[in-house]
């Protein structure tokens, strides 16, 4: 017999399998790194890590490429040329290190607020939180000002958690998901599965985007709305509920303060809740038809009563929300949604709720000592993220959409929406902000938090605000997460002071993390009368060669994600999961082959040669030998620290001392921790006297914490009050109207600010979000995923398209109020006539990311941003507010107004700026990786 060829049918693709978290977006999901060798051959999904079972993106497979990227930066780099060329030297860590000593520590023994101290995404917050704090600066915060604060303040002020991090649906129950302003590049597999999970099992998914892309493709029913519109929307359905009385009653009496008696005598108590001497707020008592407190032994609570012209939230809120201005023949025209269709949507919901509940057979005993055999849910739930967030209205249409899910008794029931631990925590539960400053010492508290009143602004005597961003002052009073995108115009005009050294991580605020692009980039290089630049230090840490670190004064190379240690803490954006409390980590699966170290441990080198309090010993001497040593010893009060798992002798869970083999154990364990909860506490948690001792136990909380929700957010109408001038703290008289009409303590709509303003010269709505196959500007440097998105037209509905003659292959100019910008543009069908929009974070300058000077993002590619001012257009009075949230302060990328014009074909896209030098250079055509080394790496 003829002997045939031996053929490996599955030849092995690696030599060893090393778990770890990916960090190509923020969803933290577990990956397989193969190595063959010394090298990374291959990534994929672990499919035991609780966030995706396995699933894996085109982004987290293309880490690979991220790792190996030419751009990535070699060495320490000072600069020799001017601020923006790109001209650097390299240098040694030691140098890099003393250099920055050398502006860091007079600045603290001096004047501390003149360091102004800001990170990018999802990079470490609790660590450089901590180190801000001991140095003793109050300008500190991340990127949630420009991204997230009014989805977050939104439903910590709320219900004590909000979308994103704090929770999820409830995938396995639900009949009717609604979805908001959801862009795919978010949370996009644990997304991904759920919506499957729906799908297979014929439940209802209807999706609210001005755009029709990604989720919104796949769902039953897409409601194209006109942009800033989503809050107007949502009220008109509650205004249906109420006149179908389709409201949970029961859930509202016990879990929210409806039944709180609101005072109605004029005054500085006027829409403050009627309270005991004690201070407890008080309900009708319907035994005894009398105010009694709330949470008395027997109470029975009139939700809908009227006492000595005192009136219960609930009773406000249905005198509010049935005006005929809030029903939906008033709203269709506005939002872009026919009347009949919201009147639908709102008959749906109700319908699902109200008559598809679903019941567990599982007993459970609530906060107040009350037995329930069952538990009873509600199956519809709801996500929304930065579509409704980055609007001037955002917080209260996140607001809004948090009331209505409490309606409906949706929230933290079987079937609806689910907090994820270490949520739920109510706004009392977090830190108030801080900025008191001493010379040599550290901040007087943590910087950022949850106001509860005027009494926690952070302004000076005469009113001037204490922080570089303004943060947390009556211009933006909840400004929960700080204002970044103000940070360095506000530094440049020395408006509230001058600041010496802007300290920046992973944050490209030269690019597309920040507004009026153009105009930023003059200001980091602009100089004073001497020729001296007004921002006088800039030290900047990033992975690659962004566009932000050509106006860097120095740079401190940071490694990529598979080179290094990183804690995704209970402390920090943990990868909870409804039913269980989950935290994780990296680690340094290869060495790094160049000459850079990991941030967090070049930070804490920082602190200790800084002298900073909790980074060194008592002879001076560091306290921890790197990031990995502080992960595995920091303590942030005894027996919590920055990990949950494997504490004390190993078998602590949340609490526990410090365990020299804990990383190890997260090794060994896929690079994840995991404590389920056990089945009684699962459901109904800021109530469940189950939930509340597990999680005391886990070191969540320090003590049982049950609470209950803010339909009404009593904090607002004290500002409401300061601004109607009762209490000792008055805010400016040009902010008193303001403040008046955004600060309700009901959830209200009013159009963006922008609107109303030369709305004929600009007629069109212009957005940005991310596609699936991107998350950050490092997305588009990828040698895989540039295959993807390697440019971004300008998508036009066909009523514009058809409106200016637009033909495939045209180009277009852009033109807001701030400047114009040119640009391809397609045609599309699936989107809101009056909207026009792109990806963000395509588009690159000449020179960054060792991209060729003639790359496809370079002349293809655009930014919005150019048109986006940080500032508002002047009003008549002299005054230019922040392009903000009143509320919260958060970046209204979303309110853009623009015209379209056509142009000239071809490109360059505009604005062209000179192309900056490389300090790594360009990369080669082809990126291949061999068994001995790594091609072009």
């Amino acid at each position: 017999m003829t002997s045939q060829p031996a053929t490996d049918l599955s030849p092995a693709v690696s030599d060893e399998i090393r778990q770890t978290t990916c960090y190509m977006c923020a969803c933290r999901c577990g990956i397989n790194v193969h190595m063959k060798g010394k090298e990374v051959a291959y990534i994929e999904g672990n499919r035991d890590h609780p966030v995706n079972k396995g699933v894996l993106c085109a982004k987290g497979s293309s880490g690979i490429m991220q790792h190996l990227s030419p751009a990535r930066l070699r060495a320490p780099l000072r600069r020799v040329g001017p601020r923006g060329s790109g001209e650097f030297e390299e240098i040694s860590w030691e140098e890099a290190l003393e250099q920055a000593v050398s502006w860091l520590k007079p600045l603290r023994e001096e004047a501390p607020e003149k360091l102004a101290f800001f990170t990018g995404r999802d990079q470490s917050q609790s660590l450089t939180g901590w180190w801000a704090q001991a140095y003793g600066t109050p300008n500190y915060a991340a990127h949630g000002g420009f991204c997230s604060v009014n989805m977050a303040a939104g439903g910590i002020y709320t219900m004590g958690g909000a979308f994103w991090e704090f929770g999820q649906p409830d995938w396995e129950r639900t009949k009717l998901f609604m979805l908001f302003g959801v862009a795919e590049d978010h949370d996009s597999n644990p997304i991904k599965m759920g919506i499957g999970r729906l799908k297979a099992r014929g439940a209802r998914v209807i999706a609210v985007n001005p755009v029709r892309t990604g989720y919104n493709a796949v769902a039953d029913d897409w409601l194209g709305i006109t942009p800033g519109t989503d809050g107007l929307l949502i009220l008109a359905i509650v205004h249906e509920l109420f006149r179908a009385g389709k409201i949970d009653l029961n859930y509202l009496t016990r879990y929210t303060n409806a039944a709180y008696l609101v005072r109605g005598d004029e005054g500085p108590e006027k829409g403050l809740f009627l309270r005991d001497d004690t201070g407890t707020p008080l309900v009708l008592d319907r035994r005894t038809g009398a105010p009694a407190p709330w949470d008395a032994e027997g109470v029975d609570p009139a939700p809908a009563a009227e006492h000595a012209g005192h009136k219960t939230v609930l009773r406000l809120m249905a005198e509010r929300y049935l005006d005929p201005s809030y029903a939906p023949d008033a709203v269709a025209e506005r939002c872009g949604i026919p009347a009949d269709t919201i009147r639908a949507v709102a008959t749906e919901i109700a319908r699902v709720a109200f008559e598809e509940e679903i019941t567990l057979n599982q007993p459970w005993t609530d906060f107040r000592g009350q037995r329930h055999e069952v538990m009873t849910g509600r199956p519809v739930s709801f996500h929304a993220m930065r579509g409704i967030s980055a609007h001037s209205n955002g917080f209260q249409t996140a607001r809004a959409l948090h009331m209505l899910q409490i309606l409906l008794g949706s929230v933290e029931v079987p079937g609806g929406y689910r907090f994820k631990p270490p949520y739920p925590k109510p706004p009392e539960a977090h830190p108030k902000p801080h900025a008191g400053v001493t010379p040599g010492k550290p901040l007087d508290g943590p910087h950022l938090g949850y106001p509860m009143g005027p009494e926690d602004l952070l302004i000076n005597d005469d009113g001037s605000a204490k922080r570089i961003d303004k943060a947390f002052t009556w211009e933006n009073p909840l400004s929960a997460h700080g204002m970044m995108h103000m940070v360095i115009s506000n530094a440049h005009a020395g408006d509230p002071y001058k600041i010496d050294t802007l300290f920046l991580y992973m944050a490209n605020m030269a690019w597309n993390s920040t507004m009026n692009t153009s105009e930023v980039m003059r200001m980091l290089t602009d100089t004073d009368e001497n020729g001296e630049y007004v921002i006088p230090n800039i030290l900047y840490s990033d992975a690659y060669s962004s566009e932000m670190v050509a106006y860097a004064d120095l740079i401190l190379p940071d490694t990529t994600y598979l080179e290094r240690h990183d804690c995704i803490s209970l402390l920090d954006r943990p990868i909870g999961e409804p039913d269980s409390m989950n935290d994780a980590i990296r680690w340094p699966v290869v060495a790094p082959d160049r000459d850079v170290r990991g941030f967090q441990s070049v930070l804490l080198d920082l602190g200790a040669r800084l002298g900073l309090p909790g980074m060194v010993n008592e002879d001076g001497s560091a306290k921890y030998a790197d990031y990995a040593d502080y992960i595995t010893n920091h303590q942030r009060r005894p027996g919590v620290g920055p990990l949950a798992g494997w504490r004390g002798d190993g078998s602590g869970a949340g609490r526990g001392a410090p365990n020299p083999e804990q990383l190890q154990h997260y090794i060994d364990n896929g690079g994840f921790f995991s404590a389920h909860i056990p089945e009684e506490a699962q459901f109904f948690k800021p109530w469940n006297a189950a939930y509340q001792e597990w999680a005391v136990e886990r070191g969540i909380y320090d003590a049982p914490a049950p609470y209950i929700f803010n339909l009404y957010l009593e904090p607002l109408r004290k500002f409401q009050l300061a601004a109607e001038g009762y209490g000792e703290r008055q805010p400016p008289e040009h902010l008193r109207r303001r403040i008046k009409d955004t600060l309700d303590p009901l959830p209200i709509w009013y159009a963006p600010l922008t609107d109303g303003q030369d709305e004929a010269e600009y007629p069109l709505h212009a957005l940005t979000q991310r596609p699936a196959a991107m998350y950050h500007s490092w997305g588009s440097q990828n040698a895989w995923l540039r295959q993807i998105h390697g440019i971004n037209p300008l998508y036009v509905s066909g009523k514009i398209w058809r409106e200016h003659g637009f033909s495939d292959g045209d180009w277009a100019y852009l033109i807001s109020p701030n400047g114009r910008i040119k640009l391809p543009v397609a045609r599309m069908e699936a989107l809101n006539d009056h909207t026009v929009w792109t990806w963000n974070a395509i588009g690159k300058r000449r020179g960054a990311w060792a991209l060729e000077s003639d790359a496809p993002e370079a002349e293809k590619g655009f930014l919005l941003n150019h048109l986006i001012s940080e500032l508002l257009p002047e009003k008549g009075d002299g005054l230019r507010w922040s392009n903000s949230d009143p509320v919260t302060g958060q970046a209204a990328w979303f309110d853009l107004r623009v015209r379209i014009e056509k142009a000239p074909a071809h490109g360059p896209s505009e604005p062209a700026h000179p192309p900056q030098a490389s300090p790594v250079g360009s990369g080669p055509e082809t990126v291949a990786l061999q068994t001995s080394h790594r091609s072009g790496a």
